[in-house]
């Protein structure tokens, strides 16, 4: 069975930076709906030097299925929707307010890869060696594809306009 982790999107954000979202009944009938992120919390040196949790303050992500696989699994979903996550050092209490509201359009392989093509910013987290950025929480915004690997390795790639990429760790250490 194919493995079914959305993120962010953010679909993004999906995400993936944020916890695997759990989306409301009604899968795979073409119809927008909730996603609901919870909150999670990384030990120190995962991503950051220091503990941190993300929470969501505003969290109004919906999906929608609009292409299945034979065992009615997705294929292809899309995102849209506000999601505002906080990151906090659980050290200090410094936070920095993360606007992971961006749009994707999310494809997901038999192999369990997934490609975002995503526009608009997502919170997106890699540990070391885990992808082309080195370990950090980011905020990434512009034009650009996340590829998953099965084995979870994370490439980002602009494709196009202005590049944005925010190391929330220098936000709030």
């Amino acid at each position: 069975m194919r493995r079914y982790a959305a993120a962010t999107a953010a679909a993004l954000s999906l995400t993936a930076a944020l916890a695997a979202p759990a989306a409301a009944d009604g899968e795979g009938d073409g119809e927008w709906r909730p996603v609901t992120y919870s909150p999670i919390d990384y030990a120190a040196g995962v991503r950051c030097d220091f503990a941190f949790r993300i929470e969501q303050l505003v969290d109004e992500v919906m999906v929608k299925t609009v292409d299945t696989y034979p065992d009615g699994s997705p294929k292809t979903e899309l995102y849209k929707g506000t999601l505002i996550a906080r990151v906090i050092n659980t050290e200090t209490g410094a936070f920095y307010d993360a606007d992971a509201s961006g749009r994707s359009v999310v494809e997901y392989a038999e192999d369990g890869s997934q490609v975002w093509h995503a526009t608009g910013p997502v919170l997106i987290g890699f540990q070391e060696g885990q992808g082309n950025l080195p370990r950090g929480e980011y905020v990434v915004d512009g034009v650009y594809t996340v590829q998953f690997s099965p084995a979870g390795q994370r490439t980002v790639t602009w494709t196009g306009g202005t590049e944005s990429l925010i190391d929330v760790c220098d936000q709030i250490d």
